[in-house]
């Protein structure tokens, strides 16, 4: 018994991935959002971890007697300024 389909099988798992070396405006404004969206992220883990290390609590109530501010969580605007700055970057290098 012959096995023809087990060495298809195999040349398609070990078959190369397509590389694709030039990216449209799509695919580059795509990965600067994503970029921009874990920059905020991060900045914010940072920020807050910063912030509940300094908090301090009322041994007796649990209530937190801190003068530190917690750290405003970022939403779409911070992100979309984030990828503006991070855009305008990369076109910088088009501009002559």
């Amino acid at each position: 018994m012959s096995n023809n389909n087990g060495g298809n099988v195999f040349a398609e798992m070990v078959k190369a991935p397509e590389v694709k070396f030039n990216k449209n405006g799509y695919e580059i404004r795509t990965d600067i959002l994503a970029m921009a969206k874990e920059h905020v992220e991060q900045e914010y883990k940072a920020k807050y971890a910063g912030w509940e290390i300094t908090a301090k609590r009322d041994e007796k109530s649990g209530q937190l007697v801190s003068t530190v501010t917690m750290p405003e969580f970022p939403g779409l605007d911070k992100v979309l300024e984030a990828a503006e700055k991070m855009y305008g970057f990369v076109n910088s290098g088009l501009k002559k």
